[in-house]
């Protein structure tokens, strides 16, 4: 089973998914279901990247609330992408017990 976060309205994100056809694809459209703290915790440690690293910072949201602050800490962020799911980026790929992000959407064959 493949697991998508996936927001339709992104070029990349509907690129990564028709990357995925013929396989068994459970999509989440994270900006209706987002993850919640633990779940996210779990995504960063497939992807092995600080939640920084997951942060869209060309959001609206991102400057108004100061996340580009250095001293906000890996559970301050968290928090900020689960009450703002517009914050994650997209798409996130998770398969095989590990996880991509879809930029380029060609990223994320790796782990399939």
């Amino acid at each position: 089973m493949v697991r998508i976060y996936h927001n339709n309205r992104c070029s990349k994100s509907r690129a990564t998914l028709a990357l995925l056809e013929g396989r068994e694809v459970e999509v989440v459209n994270y900006l209706d279901t987002p993850p919640d703290a633990a779940e996210l915790k779990q995504l960063l440690e497939l992807l092995g990247i600080p939640a920084r690293q997951l942060l869209r910072s060309g959001e609206d949201i991102y400057r108004e609330l100061g996340l580009a602050d250095p001293s906000l800490g890996d559970d301050a962020l968290i928090a900020a992408m689960v009450a703002h799911p517009i914050l994650i980026e997209r798409p996130i790929v998770v398969a095989n017990g590990k996880a991509a992000i879809g930029r380029p959407p060609e990223a994320v064959l790796a782990i399939l």
